[in-house]
């Protein structure tokens, strides 16, 4: 099975370079996840997003700690478990943070998404999240785990942890790729995916806000940057539930 994953998916620019890139390429999958939490002006995600991802043959979108910063996300993952949201988020919260899919073959695929807590909130404990979630999960379908994180100890330490028991461990939130793709005991990991949108940006928002905040320690509003943008992403080859191939993506159209 042939599974792409595509890294944070920042504003307008994120979005057309996605279609543009999955206009292309899309065939050559059978399965695709895509990190959305920042595709509505770099916070969150509202249903036309959600709709637009989703008509360009994205099966599912997954989200991080930017996952209600549009309330329209509260209605759309209680009406479909496509978007799915951090499975350690507290248990009111509504929605799915793991769910068994189908792919297009009839074969089946999980995906889970759990967020980190190193520099970030107080969110449940993510290895703790993840024991939930294998005590459950059918050995033999391949489960694929965004994990939403800051830290890359917490990152390797969790790949560590759950070595051999997962399919793939993709670290998405820094919107910087890293150069350390690779297979463990049958586990594609990653430490970051880097984000798809405009590079040459403050992680996707435009230089000059950031840069006066940086110097002058006054609040700026934020706006996402423009320019060319780029797409990264993860291709992964599974045979079964076990990882075989990871390659790093960068496409430039």
């Amino acid at each position: 099975m042939n599974i792409l994953f595509i890294g944070d998916i920042f504003a307008n620019a994120g979005l057309k370079i996605t279609k543009t890139f999955l206009n292309e390429y899309r065939h050559n999958y059978d399965f695709i996840i895509a990190n959305g939490e920042n595709v509505a002006g770099g916070k969150g995600i509202t249903r036309k997003h959600y709709k637009e991802l989703k008509n360009m043959g994205i099966d599912v979108i997954t989200l991080g700690n930017h996952a209600w910063d549009n309330r329209e996300a509260l209605e759309i993952v209680e009406e479909s478990p496509t978007l799915i949201r951090p499975y350690n988020l507290p248990k009111s919260s509504p929605g799915f943070g793991y769910y068994v899919f189908k792919t297009k073959s009839g074969e089946q695929i999980a995906v889970c998404n759990v967020l980190g807590r190193v520099y970030m909130d107080s969110y449940d404990d993510p290895f703790l999240a993840m024991d939930t979630i294998l005590a459950e999960h059918p050995p033999e379908i391949p489960l694929i785990l965004d994990f939403h994180a800051e830290a890359t100890s917490e990152k390797k330490v969790l790949a560590y942890y759950l070595r051999g028991q997962i399919s793939a461990l993709l670290g998405t939130h820094t919107h910087i790729p890293t150069a350390d793709a690779r297979i463990d005991g049958g586990t594609a990991y990653i430490t970051d995916v880097g984000m798809t949108g405009v590079s040459d940006s403050a992680i996707g928002m435009d230089y000059e806000a950031v840069l006066e905040r940086f110097i002058h320690k006054q609040p700026r509003r934020f706006k996402p940057a423009d320019g060319d943008a780029n797409v990264n992403a993860v291709a992964i080859t599974l045979d079964g539930p076990i990882a075989t191939e990871i390659e790093h993506i960068q496409w430039y159209g």
